[in-house]
């Protein structure tokens, strides 16, 4: 029987699990998660009934394998959710689906609304060509921006980092309002300092005039058009948030006979003396363990995966060390209401805002983006009618000074900054707060991430190693480019290629992005 390790129990490493035993009996696998919950930076963390999404997962995908397997795991609605049996709100429903009312493993379609806090305005996220946006702007600022774009229309910039490549795609106006302090703030780096891929891989290819064409296919009802993955209206959501997908997972490749171990940290890996991966070591409870196996499926980080193998020649093991992370928090915080006004024609439940998550641009402010849990599913919140649940999300580096803040003294920062936006009045108005952390959430593309093929070749020469997943790769994917690494390392596996240039490639090309196959 081959015994099959896999490291790290996020959407790559669990969907690998539960591929694999799916379709051979004879793998032997198991899963070493570092932690004590499931989902990696996709978890749902249940604070006093109230459920908190590290980061907020959309769940979209134009990939039909990705989406036949979320609703093998969590079946489509069959009825409605408790916000729009409340508001009498139309809501697809899926016949013979499951009640979200009286059954808990049920995904839900959600409206998505996301928008950018600016100058004490919202504006819709991408920009829209809605007459309120120029109402917000004023005649100079529209002017500007128009002309600014016109420009870079005419007068491109070199690709070559961050900064020129959405100045080309929105002009520099509107870049310097709603890209620049907002990228830098995410990633701690100006965006001229960082590699233009990583705007390529999340806008793709969204520009004034794929936002300009979106808007008049709506308006003269177009057949048939593409749209694009920033612009989806809809999504997919678990009724009990995105951890809810890894949590029934997990117990799916538990009932296939598959074995996972939380609370380990792989910490070494070994080769032997053919270049070949025999064997890793994981410590749990204060004790170090050695594991043997055949075939090894890597999601952890790219950085400690190579800084704790033996026998690595110089130039990777300098590139893999070099590689830059950014770090996440967050500060669950609980009040009665927003002052925020609901100006939109959507209904809620208590009529707040009706946004997910909002891209804070205010230089006055640390604060990146605020989730607005009660939108995502009225299941997130204990009490839907009579609190509001958001969570303050902010870009830190592990080790500095937010980092290493109390969670007393992180409460008390956010909430200030929730009052300096004029979200609420005064701190007394908070019921409750939680602070997360989650290492290495974002993967960056700076410093030695420009050699990345260098060492992506080298791990390569190692036969029964797979990379897999958001961190195992470095590349910031979505949860569906996640899971397809592990689908085609899958296949690579039954079928005994070694070639694995295809689990590389996802997430690669523009046109994978642009259109369902």
């Amino acid at each position: 029987m081959k015994k099959i390790l896999i490291i790290g129990a996020g959407p790559a490493g669990l969907t690998a699990a539960y591929e694999l035993l799916k379709k051979n009996n004879d793998y032997e696998v198991t899963v070493f998660e570092e932690t004590s919950v499931f989902g990696g930076i996709s978890r749902t963390v249940n604070y006093k009934g109230n459920r908190m999404d590290m980061g907020g997962h959309r769940f979209f995908s134009k990939v039909p394998e990705v989406n036949e397997w979320w609703d093998h795991m969590l079946p489509m609605q069959g009825s409605k959710s408790f916000d729009d049996i409340l508001l009498k709100r139309d809501s697809y429903i899926k016949e013979g689906g499951p009640d979200p009312e009286k059954e808990d493993r049920v995904m839900l379609t959600r409206h998505r609304v996301s928008r950018i806090f600016f100058d004490d305005k919202f504006y819709d996220y991408p920009i829209s060509l809605k007459p309120e946006t120029f109402k917000n702007f004023g005649f100079m600022t529209t002017m500007k921006v128009g002309f600014s774009y016109l420009k870079s229309i005419f007068h491109k910039l070199p690709e070559d980092n961050l900064e020129n490549l959405y100045v080309n795609s929105f002009g520099r106006k509107l870049y310097s309002m709603f890209f620049e302090y907002y990228t830098e703030n995410l990633w701690g780096r100006h965006p001229s300092e960082i590699d233009a891929s990583w705007g390529k891989q999340r806008t793709k290819g969204l520009s004034i005039f794929g936002i300009i064409k979106d808007y008049f296919g709506k308006v003269f009802k177009v057949k048939n058009r593409k749209v694009n993955t920033s612009l989806i209206e809809e999504f997919k959501y678990p009724k009990l948030g995105p951890g809810q997908l890894w949590d029934v997972t997990a117990a799916e490749v538990e009932k296939l006979g598959g074995k996972i171990i939380q609370n380990a940290k792989v910490v070494k890996l070994h080769k032997n003396a053919d270049g070949v991966l025999d064997s890793l070591v994981y410590e749990k409870d204060g004790k170090t363990v050695e594991v043997k196996g055949d075939v090894f499926i890597s999601s952890m980080p790219i950085k400690d995966l190579v800084g704790g193998m033996n026998d690595v020649p110089a130039e990777p093991a300098r590139i893999a060390n070099g590689l830059p992370y950014r770090d996440y928090m967050t500060l669950g915080v609980l009040v009665p209401r927003l002052n925020l006004k609901n100006k939109t024609e959507l209904k809620t439940v208590s009529n707040i805002v009706p946004d997910c998550w909002v891209y804070v641009q205010d230089r006055r402010v640390k604060m990146g983006r605020f989730q607005i849990y009660n939108n995502w599913s009225p299941y997130m919140v204990k009490d839907l009618e009579n609190t509001v649940w958001i969570g303050l999300e902010y870009f830190v580096t592990e080790g500095d000074e937010y980092w290493n803040m109390t969670e007393e003294e992180f409460s008390k920062f956010g909430v200030d900054e929730m009052v300096k936006l004029k979200l609420i009045d005064s701190a007394d108005q908070v019921i409750d707060t939680h602070m997360e952390k989650v290492k290495k959430a974002y993967p960056a593309y700076f410093d030695t991430y420009a050699e990345i093929d260098t060492l992506t070749s080298w791990l390569n020469t190692i036969p029964n190693l797979y990379c897999v997943g958001r961190n195992g790769q470095h590349r910031y994917n979505n949860i569906d480019h996640s899971m397809m690494t592990s689908f085609e390392a899958v296949k690579n596996i039954v079928s005994g290629s070694t070639d694995k240039a295809n689990v590389w490639n996802v997430n690669t090309e523009k046109e994978y992005h642009e259109e369902s196959k």
